[in-house]
């Protein structure tokens, strides 16, 4: 029998290449949004990061962008409230969500956040992929699954990436995904791949870029 949510094979030569290719463009940060208003406009397609605080998100996009201090690394979970837009090159914008589950941040501030995404997520016409950042070291956590029950009554479809697989021994990895997949089936939204990376180690980083590159 297949297994379900396989990990993503590595991409052929012609699809590295697709992806060395696009992300070889500039990467800028073009604004931090705070309300639909402010969106820029919708002129290309784009891809969102989502993770709960210190998944390593602004890692991931700044191994992904090849920009070592593109997104900021903040130890404060929450510290960022904004949606964060970069473009890379003239046809994509990576979109960067507000890190997830703080639990000091007051209530009215994720009520507005909360309120903010899914007007986003459900509104934005050219958003076509959310990656949906998991821990390889703990797996998927309650928080995480709001977020992917948000993506499924907003009809966004969403990849799951393990962030960290480098901090994760051999014995323990089988399990963790065991539970990452059973957590998936449960959400429609579900794109069938997971996508296992570290950022430091450069691991998986080559199949996320081809990925992005090829979706339409």
């Amino acid at each position: 029998m297949q297994l379900q949510f396989p990990l993503a094979e590595e991409p052929d030569d012609y699809m590295t290449e697709q992806g060395r290719k696009l992300f070889a463009g500039d990467s800028e940060f073009v604004k931090g949004v705070v309300a639909m208003s402010g969106l820029p406009e919708a002129d290309r397609i784009e891809v969102c990061f989502a993770g709960r605080s210190n998944v390593g998100k602004s890692s991931l996009i700044n191994a992904v962008t090849g920009r070592k201090g593109l997104a900021r690394a903040s130890n404060t979970p929450g510290r960022t409230q904004e949606i964060n837009f970069f473009t890379q090159g003239p046809e994509l914008y990576l979109v960067d969500l507000p890190g997830y589950g703080f639990a000091n941040a007051p209530l009215k501030i994720v009520e507005k956040w909360q309120k903010l995404l899914k007007q986003y997520l459900s509104g934005r016409q050219t958003l076509r992929r959310a990656f949906v950042l998991i821990d390889s070291r703990h797996g998927v956590k309650p928080v995480d699954d709001e977020i992917m029950s948000l993506l499924d009554s907003s009809a966004v479809t969403f990849q799951c990436v393990m962030t960290k697989a480098d901090k994760v021994k051999a014995k323990d990895r089988d399990r963790i995904l065991s539970q990452v997949r059973q957590a998936l089936s449960k959400h429609p939204a579900a794109y069938p791949e997971i996508i296992l990376t570290s950022s430091e180690k450069g691991d998986g980083i080559p199949t996320l870029r081809s990925i992005i590159a090829n979706l339409e």
